[in-house]
């Protein structure tokens, strides 16, 4: 992939053309290519656009680029092998450099304005044609869920489209001003969010459709963080400049209880939706859709029309949800041997598949050493490590139509399809893997212990180019047939965005901030309920075998008798490692710079196991994102009214 230079102005957003992919699991409603003013005067119109807000989300989640700028260069990953610019800009390291022409940062702007039109079409025209106010709070949540993609990553941003803010634009425009972050939140978000929660119903209208559950943890983590905002505790700059007061003459503790109390009453009245028994539950494939997720961008295997894209080979563009592609390694390098005293004929033992734990290999995000050896230090009793990361790789080579009963692999020991070929180990071994005569061999730098046939990796041999997969985002296919299935094919699975289990996060952290709690959820309390659930297990991907084990006891004894912001931070990498958020979490509580300062992680070489520590550069400006160079280029201003419009340093 290379750098994409992107160019949407807002006469795009005028025209409102939408490229539209609906989904049979969410609506059924006809596609459109493109909506019209009067069409937006129909029943059909309105509804026409309500389709197109919830299919806007798979232009954004699951966009490997997307993907990228919300992870790598956080403490969470690093580029890995095979990496361009698209994903070393992001690293923050001196390998590339963030610029208004780097594609990861300009997917929100390229994606959100025209559906934030769209929105404030069916918003002002849908009571005209006698749709009930329900339908018109999902066009609401959307234009606020979009203007809060973009406050969160931009700054202030433009609230007038050409009509006047807020309002449906129908002319296309070749100037813009933007408003400042106050004014995003309490005249555009704010608004919108309540009037939502007092609007939705407690079960979506469709499968996936959003909720009063779902407003009120977007409306509680807006809250939070434009608290955050105000308090600015890390003097970390805004754009465009503006004094960090609030409108509605609220300081940051009056945000900080309200994101508390909304979170609170999100817990108490969570309507049809229900946290999983256990972590495993809630990331295995034949869970999707399930009462956790109050979100999703939705994809299907069932029609390449609904799905938006081929169903046997993706292409790496939106709407396929390639993201899990991207921290996937070459593991359909490895080999064993056919001989069971020489090491010959070496043959591909791991092929790759459309299941879970395989899918296809890109090689270009990896997680760090610190994420295995610190993040998910506890492995014992923390189902989230094994509920995260695939760290076995078994041989499925009978998958692919080879009928060898047996080859040899580490030791020359033999492994059956089934058995375990390569092992990420959990910890390092007390006694020294043997590199030297193994990782040639195996073609993927790996080495040996005593006694063992499978190949291993230690946490301290974690490189990038070998690295544990993600499991809970992986491939999950229902028609295999017994064989490989089509691991080309970018993942059918949804891409979930939001959870039930984070209002339980807001409400501890607005705790933390100083948030006075209600009896039995106070931020101990709170995040315990999700320890807990940590410790329960139902199965363990790594052993590929069932295990009723509950450590819930143990991980609640654990938890620190004081909650501070770092613990919640690290708690919730250790809850939604992977899923995108964390770039956005640093930057809400301005802890980027301290928490990804540095990381450790191996080289490229197949034989180099000696972890490197690797220095971040995270400036103050850093904090926001730069307005695309395609939007600036795009606009009919003079330069001084161009640079004024882009955030500084960019």
């Amino acid at each position: 992939m290379k750098n994409i230079k992107l160019s949407r102005s807002f006469s795009t957003a005028a025209l409102i053309t939408v490229l539209l992919a609906g989904c049979s699991k969410i609506l059924t409603e006809q596609p459109r290519s493109s909506f019209t003013p009067d069409y937006f005067k129909t029943e059909n119109g309105v509804k026409g656009g309500i389709t197109s807000l919830y299919a806007h989300l798979r232009n954004i989640y699951g966009h490997a680029y997307y993907y990228s700028g919300c992870i790598t260069g956080t403490d969470e990953a690093t580029y890995a092998q095979s990496a361009d610019g698209n994903f070393k800009d992001m690293d923050m390291s001196g390998v590339g450099l963030v610029t208004s022409t780097s594609a990861p940062t300009a997917v929100p702007w390229g994606e959100s304005y025209s559906d934030i039109n769209t929105a404030s079409g069916i918003i002002e025209n849908a009571s005209a044609v006698g749709l009930p106010d329900a339908l018109i709070a999902e066009a609401r949540f959307f234009r606020a869920f979009d203007y809060f993609l973009l406050v969160q990553t931009y700054g202030g941003v433009p609230l007038d489209l050409g009509a006047g803010e807020l309002k449906f634009n129908t002319n296309p425009v070749r100037t813009s001003k933007r408003n400042t972050v106050p004014e995003v939140y309490t005249k555009a978000i704010f608004p919108d969010l309540l009037k939502a929660v007092s609007d939705l119903p407690d079960a979506g209208r469709v499968i996936g459709g959003v909720t009063k559950t779902a407003a009120r943890l977007y409306l509680s983590k807006a809250y939070l963080t434009y608290a955050w905002w105000l308090e600015n505790p890390g003097s970390i700059p805004t754009y465009p400049e503006v004094n960090r007061t609030d409108p509605d003459g609220h300081d940051a503790h009056w945000y900080y209880q309200a994101a508390y109390d909304v979170a609170a009453a999100g817990i108490d009245n969570h309507g049809s939706f229900a946290l999983q028994p256990t972590y495993y539950d809630l990331g295995v494939g034949s869970n999707d859709r399930n009462s956790e997720i109050l979100l999703y961008a939705d994809r299907t295997e069932s029609s390449e029309y609904y799905n938006g894209s081929s169903l046997t080979y993706g292409s790496g563009g939106a709407p396929d949800n390639f993201a899990v592609w991207m921290m996937t390694w070459n593991y359909t390098l490895i080999r064993s041997s056919k001989s069971a005293t020489t090491w010959s004929n070496a043959a591909s033992t791991v092929q790759r598949a459309a299941t879970q734990d395989l899918g296809r290999p890109w090689t270009r995000m990896t997680p760090t050493i610190d994420v295995v050896e610190n993040t998910f230090a506890d492995k014992t009793n923390d189902s989230r490590y094994d509920g995260t990361f695939v760290t076995v790789y078994r041989g499925n080579w009978d998958k692919g139509g080879d009928n060898t009963p047996a080859y040899y692999n580490a030791n020359l020991l033999p492994v059956k399809p089934g058995d375990a070929i390569l092992t990420f180990l959990n910890s390092e071994p007390a006694t020294a893997i043997n590199y030297t005569d193994w990782a040639t061999k195996n073609n993927v730098g790996a080495g040996a212990l005593p006694g063992r046939a499978d190949f291993v990796v230690s946490p301290q041999g974690i490189s990038r180019l070998r690295y544990p997969g993600l499991w809970k985002m992986g491939t999950y296919r229902t028609d295999n047939a017994g064989g490989l299935g089509q691991p080309n094919a970018a993942t059918t699975r949804p891409f979930n965005i939001a959870k039930l289990s984070e209002l339980y996060f807001i409400a501890a952290e607005a705790a933390v901030k100083g948030a006075a709690p209600v009896a039995g959820k106070s931020a101990r309390e709170l995040i315990n309920v999700l320890r807990a659930r940590a410790g329960k297990w139902r199965f363990s991907n790594a052993e590929n075998v069932a295990k009723v084990v509950d450590n819930s006891a143990a991980m609640v004894a654990a938890t620190p008798a004081t909650i501070d912001i770092n613990y919640i931070l690290a708690e919730r990498s250790r809850e939604y490692y992977g899923e995108g958020y964390r770039w956005y979490d640093l930057v809400r509580t301005q802890k980027w710079a301290e928490i990804a300062a540095t990381y450790r992680i191996g080289g490229v070489n197949i034989g180099d196991h000696t972890p490197q520590t690797i220095t971040r550069t995270i400036q103050p400006f850093h904090y926001l994102r730069p307005i695309p160079q395609g939007q600036i280029d795009a606009m009919q201003m003079n330069d001084a009214e161009k640079k004024a419009y882009q955030n500084p340093n960019y």
